[in-house]
């Protein structure tokens, strides 16, 4: 079910999947598969990587699991209201050292995620399912509840599953899922 309002209205031509790349919260009870979560993961495991070190890991928590009974509990107060509606949560995790002797620091870790979760959120939409990455968690909590070593930093959670109408949400988010989306200027985005 696509929503009119959320189709980015562009300056310049850009690919549909990217127009039609929205963060909503309105999700029915259709399920999804593991199999389509590993179709996200190996879309984002193609992204560019410092040195090849591809410094993404993922958490999988179709509704319904531990995985996402535990992600939910992490989820900040203005999301957990909808996000419990989602068919899947997923954790991303950046591996924050180089994998070679010693464990130098790799400061290109957060970037590279990014752009895994970039392909990952376009993958989904390619699929007709929404993505709504969210950084309002517990990142501590995340670490606890999955064991995470130090050299893993939880980056965002993403709540996943098939559109659904926006009058099954309550306010504020029924307003927010009927807003029409905006963006900066390009030329506030550009400094020379």
């Amino acid at each position: 079910m696509k929503n009119e309002n959320k189709i980015a209205k562009t300056q310049y031509p850009v690919m549909e999947v990217i127009k039609d790349r929205w963060s909503g919260r309105s999700f029915s009870d259709r399920e999804l598969t593991n199999d389509q979560l590993k179709t996200m993961v190996e879309a984002a495991s193609w992204m560019f990587s410092a040195v090849n070190e591809q410094p993404w890991r993922y958490v999988l928590g179709l509704k319904g699991s531990d995985n996402f009974e535990k992600l939910l509990s992490t989820l900040a107060g203005g999301n957990a209201p909808w996000a419990k509606n989602a068919a899947a949560l997923v954790l991303s995790v950046a591996k924050t050292t180089y994998t070679r002797e010693g464990s130098p620091l790799n400061g290109m870790a957060l970037h590279d995620v990014g752009s895994a979760n970039a392909a990952f959120s376009l993958q989904a939409t390619s699929m007709n399912i929404m993505s709504h990455p969210m950084g309002g968690f517990d990142k501590d909590k995340a670490k606890e509840l999955f064991s995470l070593s130090e050299e893993m930093e939880p980056v965002i959670v993403f709540a996943l599953g098939y559109s659904d109408s926006a009058e099954k949400l309550e306010e504020p988010f029924l307003t927010r899922e009927n807003t029409p989306r905006t963006r900066k200027n390009l030329d506030d985005l550009l400094l020379a």
